[in-house]
């Protein structure tokens, strides 16, 4: 687990860094974030009853429901439900107790790497 948390914590500073929204792309004012995303998806977790998915081809469906966000994950992945993105925040970091990570959307690109209660999900998507 310490390994996961280092990698995922690599690429939310590789993501944070390299991946920028307009102003005018707000995930918070539109929709234009809903659909299906395409590219290398993965999933590890320290749960019983999970089974792990290692990197692979697959898709995000990402939906939304006022403020909150949920990304549906192919390959038997589970679900990552209600993100709240605020006004103001084009990616979601999220620093928490049992949860940790970045969710970075626009019109053209997904990236995840998020971990939350033994769980982690990694996502390269495009569309």
């Amino acid at each position: 687990m310490k390994t996961t948390i280092k990698i995922l914590s690599l690429l939310f500073i590789a993501v944070f860094t390299l991946t920028s929204c307009s102003k005018d792309d707000d995930p918070a004012d539109n929709d234009l974030f809903i659909g299906k995303y395409e590219g290398t998806v993965s999933f590890k977790s320290t749960q019983d009853g999970d089974s792990d998915v290692p990197s692979t081809n697959g898709s995000v469906t990402v939906t939304k429901v006022g403020d909150s966000y949920s990304f549906n994950f192919s390959n038997g992945i589970p679900t990552i439900k209600d993100i709240t993105m605020k006004k103001g925040d084009n990616n979601t970091i999220m620093f928490s107790d049992n949860g940790i990570g970045t969710i970075t959307v626009t019109a053209s690109k997904l990236s995840i790497a998020f971990t939350k209660d033994g769980r982690g999900w990694l996502a390269d998507c495009k569309r």
